[in-house]
């Protein structure tokens, strides 16, 4: 796959290049190149992304970094069982556990909500950073609302993190999970206070917190577009009607020339 002139392969993660060390310097170029096209397209692209990686996977499959790429770009267009096996594979080349939600968040794209939810009890997650125990809590809670338990699934967000009045990058999508939980239970009001609260610690915008508050309020949104278009096809109309009145006043004119020709 092609890949722009300006891209080097030096805008790659330093310990993602320090890994790829181990490798022939040309070869070590080739795939870091692949790798930031993987992480400049996975967002807008995730189609493009996955291809990266493929190449990326071929020349270097026994590199942790590029295995986690691979998981990553395979997620991102929904090839879960492929992610899985990614992901598992970058595991037992680091020993890491950092990947364990996105792992079990896998189980849920594959329709195994339960065992998302058993590892979400296993003691990797003790393991796990404060924001990956965030993120594992938000995948048991999905596993939750998976099976049907919404009840378990609200309470599963409760959390010490979820209270806090501290905004950290996991904050607006915890909130956001919390009344999305709260709306489909029917407990409207929570939903909206919760939805808001998710909105005032987006700040960049990572959840559609603002449609959802609006769609509670009953805001609807009108097309600009289409008002401009509404007012152009009623001012053709007037302009038709201008033409025909025209055209009246005109026959009315001959016949007028027609009565002085006869007198």
């Amino acid at each position: 796959m092609p890949i722009p002139p300006e891209v080097t392969g030096e805008e790659i993660d330093p310990d993602v290049r320090q890994e790829l060390m181990s490798l022939p310097k040309g070869l070590a170029d080739d795939v870091a190149r692949n790798l930031v096209m993987v992480a400049q397209l996975i967002d807008e692209d995730p189609e493009k992304a996955y291809g990266y990686s493929r190449v990326a996977l071929r020349l270097a499959s026994r590199v942790a970094a590029v295995r986690e790429a691979a998981g990553f770009a395979a997620y991102a267009t929904q090839k879960y069982a492929e992610a899985l096996a990614e992901f598992r594979a970058a595991r037992r080349m680091t020993g890491s556990v950092e990947l364990w939600p996105v792992m079990a968040d896998c189980e849920r794209g594959l329709g195994r909500p339960e065992r998302a939810l058993a590892m979400a009890g296993e003691p990797e997650v003790q393991k796990l950073d404060r924001a990956g125990q965030v993120e594992m809590r938000l995948v048991a809670a999905g596993a939750r609302r998976d099976m049907g338990q919404l009840d378990a699934a609200i309470v599963t967000l409760q959390s010490p993190e979820l209270a806090s009045n501290a905004n950290h990058p996991w904050t607006a999508r915890l909130r956001y999970a919390y009344a999305d939980a709260l709306l489909a239970a029917g407990r409207e009001n929570e939903a909206r206070e919760w939805f808001a609260k998710a909105l005032e610690a987006d700040k960049d915008g990572s959840t559609d917190a603002s449609d959802r508050l609006a769609e509670l309020d009953g805001v609807e949104f009108v097309d600009a577009f289409d008002d401009e278009d509404e007012d152009n096809s009623e001012g053709s109309g007037a302009a038709e009607d201008l033409d025909e009145s025209a055209d009246e006043g005109t026959d009315e004119d001959d016949e007028d020339v027609e009565h002085l020709d006869k007198d």
